[in-house]
């Protein structure tokens, strides 16, 4: 027995020190239970008696007696709603006037007092809920527990048959409760619990089915720990999910407005850009000579002409061979996903289309278009700048910016469906029209 005693206490503690070392958060988990007070201690008092709510009065005595009961335990919260305890018990359970199966009756002036000299159990503690829904740490938990446990106790009997005398037995306790929070980290504990014996003589009287008894408690229960931290058993998911959600929320405003004044701006500069002060010809985003006065000849980056100007000019003669490098420029021309950047596999082709237009002095339209995806401003916006940028690209190969005109349509002018993924490419295109 003293070897069985002492396995339970060492298994007792070893369960405890490893859950101790134990945490339940990962990198990714919201909740951690590092900020928490994990580990309590408690101790109480109560009435013992052999009525329970599974036998009420059919015991093996008549009559229960109420006797005083005290306890204590050691308390790991593993999350907010799972913990396992380390229980500990002492006091008497008390009957009168036993069952008499051969003369079917009560025997007067006959009782039974078993003295509860200690036990021990490994309980598991289940909070139900923390009824809280705008505090994380609320103040109110009701819970379960049930467990296993040894316990040592010692059976007098009183002018009746049968007496067990010391025995120590296996236990399984099971109960109820609630606690209150008093104050940072201090519990009141009330408890209801109902001990099933693993012997049928717990009262002296071996009447062939197993005793129980009962234990009514109230108690004080304190949080070790850190006390800035509050206790695990009070969190709130509920609450705490309410708190996360808004603060959350108004992060995404502020995205939103941050968002929809970023776009304003982008929308005022590229007015600006894409504007033509004055009046040259030549967008504001790539004239390298801005307020130029009316007039004035220019080059092909909006600055006046230093050279002599030509006014006569011969008659244009567009051939096929300025039409087939006009062509390869147009189906090697790519840009980066959404934006109007031309991709530096584009120019070697846009290099013979500028060389082109220098050798033979030809005007070029540029008309950008795109397919339906997206808000119509949108692809007016990127089919002119993507125009533009062709544009700006010819001119710093020495083409003139005078006779190059840059247009952007957007998806108005489709030459192939936009319902199929071959016809929206299709429809992303620069058309170049030498004249």
């Amino acid at each position: 027995m003293k070897t069985i005693k002492l396995a339970l206490m060492i298994s007792l503690c070893g369960t405890l020190t490893q859950l101790s070392a134990q945490t339940i958060s990962t990198e990714t988990d919201r909740f951690s239970t590092k900020n928490f007070r994990t580990w309590s201690i408690g101790a109480h008092g109560g009435v013992l008696t052999p009525y329970t709510i599974f036998r009420g009065a059919g015991n093996d005595y008549e009559t229960p007696t109420e006797n005083w009961g005290y306890g204590g335990y050691i308390k790991k919260q593993i999350i907010p709603a799972f913990g396992l305890q380390a229980d500990f018990l002492a006091g008497h359970v008390e009957g009168i006037r036993q069952w008499d199966a051969v003369t079917s009756s009560y025997i007067a002036n006959s009782s039974f007092k078993s003295h509860i000299e200690w036990s021990a159990a490994l309980t598991a503690n289940l909070t139900i809920a923390n009824f809280s829904m705008n505090k994380e740490n609320g103040y109110f938990s009701p819970y379960l527990k049930a467990g296993a446990g040894y316990m040592s106790s010692n059976a007098e009997v009183t002018n009746a048959p049968g007496s067990r005398g010391y025995s120590e037995n296996w236990f399984v306790p099971v109960g109820a409760g609630f606690k209150i929070g008093i104050a940072k980290g201090v519990n009141l504990d009330f408890g209801y619990d109902v001990n099933f014996v693993k012997a049928a003589d717990f009262d002296g009287l071996n009447s062939g089915r197993y005793d129980n008894f009962s234990y009514g408690h109230a108690g004080l229960e304190f949080a070790i720990g850190n006390s800035n931290n509050p206790q695990l058993i009070h969190y709130s998911p509920i609450a705490d999910l309410r708190k996360r959600t808004a603060a959350e929320s108004e992060e995404l405003r502020r995205a939103l407005s941050t968002a929809e004044q970023n776009a304003a701006r982008d929308r005022e500069q590229y007015a600006k850009d894409m504007g033509d002060d004055d009046g040259d010809g030549v967008a504001n985003k790539f004239d390298k000579c801005p307020n130029t006065p009316s007039g004035t000849v220019i080059d092909g980056s909006g600055c006046p002409m230093t050279g002599p100007r030509e006014i006569v000019r011969e008659k244009i003669v567009v051939t096929e061979a300025d039409r087939k490098i006009v062509d390869e420029a147009i189906k090697n021309l790519e840009f980066d996903l959404g934006k109007a950047t031309i991709r530096s596999t584009s120019y070697a082709t846009l290099n013979r289309v500028a060389q082109l237009l220098v050798d033979k002095n030809f005007s070029l339209k540029l008309a950008g278009h795109t397919d339906n995806t997206g808000s119509m401003a949108l692809n007016m916006r990127l089919s002119k700048e993507r125009a533009e940028s062709v544009k700006a690209y010819l001119v710093s190969q020495g083409a003139n910016a005078s006779r190059i005109e840059a247009t952007g349509y957007g998806p108005t002018q489709p030459i192939a469906s936009n319902k199929t993924a071959e016809g929206r490419q299709k429809n992303r295109r620069v058309e170049f029209t030498l004249y």
